[in-house]
């Protein structure tokens, strides 16, 4: 089971059961309690689950949970599919870590002739070399080094140095938090370096919010708000948060993600 499949099923066991402990997640799905740990930690960090003593539990149990969580998968494959119109073949692009980095990879799988930037241990292992040999499209894939997060992505020196070396036309950022004074952040000090460094190497620098990240602030800020030169939300972002984006991002696409009010 591929490790996308694998936390997949985690969320769908989770939004069934409301509660489970770690050790029956393990056990269910034939792997080591560590592994399980991991994943649950990646979806944590997400905000798929919440982490208890011992195990893990639906965001919102005990009450209905499909809704806000369909609108989010909602959200992320609407914010996806509009980021990934952006991207044409022999393209170089970068793709961060994080959900929405993940989603938007899942959309660029059948595009020819690109080669992806990631610090994505997830993203990395989804554009693995395709097992027909007739598959009909190339991709090349450049992973930093760096140190491992619980979203399995790498930063800090290491990483930094390696995008330091390199450019790209398009660079694709999930955001933990963005916010008028703050700007755009994070809770890692080390992911905000490479965030910055990937900033650097980029023709176009493009980040990728749902509406729920606005006015979240994180420990440390990444860039100014200006120095994203294009913000990609869902039409759930309230009216006058797109008034005060547009005012401070070089360019707002609000894209239509299916909420019925």
């Amino acid at each position: 089971m591929l490790v996308t499949e694998r936390r997949e099923r985690i969320l769908a066991l989770v939004r069934e059961r409301g509660t489970l402990p770690l050790s029956e997640l393990a056990s269910t799905l034939g792997v080591s309690d560590m592994t399980v740990r991991r994943d649950i930690d990646l979806l944590a960090e997400d905000g798929e689950v919440q982490k208890v003593r011992g195990g893990v539990r639906a965001i919102g149990a005990g009450r209905p949970v499909s809704g806000a969580a369909t609108a989010s998968r909602s959200e992320l494959r609407a914010i996806a599919s509009a980021a990934a119109d952006l991207v044409e073949p022999g393209m170089a692009i970068g793709i961060s870590g994080g959900e929405a980095g993940l989603a938007l990879a899942h959309e660029l799988r059948g595009i020819a002739d690109l080669t992806i930037v990631t610090n994505s241990l997830l993203v990395s292992d989804l554009f693995s070399p395709p097992s027909r040999s007739d598959a009909p499209y190339t991709q090349t894939v450049v992973l930093t080094g760096g140190v491992r997060t619980p979203s399995q992505s790498l930063v800090g020196p290491v990483a930094v140095r390696a995008l330091e070396q390199l450019h790209c036309d398009l660079v694709f950022l999930d955001a933990h938090g963005l916010d008028v004074q703050a700007g755009l952040t994070t809770m890692n000090l080390l992911e905000a370096e490479t965030y910055r460094a990937f900033m650097a190497m980029a023709r176009e620098v493009i980040v990728l919010a749902e509406h729920s990240r606005w006015q979240v602030v994180g420990l440390t800020t990444i860039a100014e708000l200006s120095d994203i030169d294009r913000l990609i939300s869902d039409d759930a972002l309230p009216a006058d948060a797109a008034g005060q984006l547009r005012d401070h991002v070089g360019r707002l696409d609000v894209v239509a993600a299916g909420h019925s009010g």
